[in-house]
């Protein structure tokens, strides 16, 4: 199991430390050209600020990793991204590229989502560990089955979870969170605005019905929805166009186990109409490319048990 230190500047944690209702961040990146592979999903990320202050400040649990133009990255999340206004995430990033953002310009930058985040209070800040050097501007990777300060990163991961975990340094980490109220570690869990972006992303902003890529109507669909003790899971989504959406939680449309679209008898008599649908009856739907991110058995199960109208 790993866990990452990433390196940001006083404003950026001091401005989100004084929101603490937002539950998930944007550790965003100015240029999008290197992608963040240093953590599994539900793995701990930690906010470690730049000299002189030089202190672990804080941290959560990554999420996923996107690239979006700083429009849409301030659409997605807002103060989230650590900014009052889009004006001000502009010039934010502007001051850390390498290339000044010109007048017009929309420039696709990095964005690491940390869910379930916690900043420590003034005066309760950690060392960083012994061997992060000074000159690292973006961050590093440790791996808590070996590293010789395992025991101080595991009682940094206490400190966000608030509680005393079991944790195996073996495996991933995951913490279902406020959903639940469940204090084990698991995987694959989502914050709503990472549960977005991660859908859209894994199905290539693509209706995974259709095809379309009307990005106004396309939404992050819950096979099996949060209210009904559902979670954030990118592999408990698809990507549908708004109409499609509504009937699929409605029950008039569903997807099999071999992942066909199926659609209800249901529809024709409730409504005398669907002929759009039903001619889509066992297609297959569009998937994203990991395995893993693919609708899991269980919630397309539950779905087809609990919310299907099959007659």
């Amino acid at each position: 199991m790993k866990a990452y230190v990433g390196v940001t500047d006083g404003s950026w944690y001091r401005f989100l430390a004084a929101r603490p209702k937002l539950g998930e961040v944007n550790f965003w990146r100015p240029s999008s050209k290197q992608a963040f592979r240093s953590l599994g999903s539900g793995e701990p990320f930690f906010f470690k600020t730049k000299a002189p202050q030089n202190r672990i400040v804080g941290g959560g649990f990554f999420s996923d990793f996107v690239r979006l133009p700083l429009s849409e990255a301030w659409d997605r999340f807002g103060e989230a991204n650590g900014a009052a206004s889009l004006s001000d995430l502009r010039h934010r990033i502007n001051t850390n590229r390498a290339e000044p953002i010109t007048v017009g310009d929309d420039p696709v930058i990095g964005c690491i989502l940390v869910r379930d985040v916690r900043f420590f209070v003034s005066g309760e800040e950690a060392e960083p560990p012994h061997d992060f050097a000074s000159n690292l501007v973006q961050g590093k990777r440790y791996d808590l089955a070996t590293h010789v300060e395992a025991g101080y990163l595991e009682r940094l991961v206490t400190r966000l979870l608030g509680r005393d975990a079991e944790l195996d340094d073996s495996q991933p980490w995951r913490r279902p969170g406020a959903v639940f109220g469940d204090p084990r570690l698991s995987r694959r869990r989502l914050g709503q605005s990472s549960f977005k972006t991660a859908v859209l992303a894994a199905y290539e902003e693509r209706c995974a019905v259709t095809g379309s890529r009307l990005r106004p109507t396309l939404q992050a669909a819950h096979i099996r929805p949060v209210s009904e003790d559902g979670e954030h899971r990118l592999d408990n989504g698809l990507l549908l166009r708004a109409d499609l959406h509504a009937l699929f939680d409605a029950g008039y449309l569903g997807v099999d186990l071999d992942y066909r679209f199926k659609v209800s008898a249901r529809l024709r008599a409730d409504f005398e109409d669907g002929e759009e649908f039903y001619a889509r009856v066992g297609q297959p739907i569009a998937l994203p490319e990991r395995a893993a991110d693919r609708p899991n058995r269980a919630f397309l199960e539950w779905h087809e048990a609990r919310v299907f109208k099959a007659s």
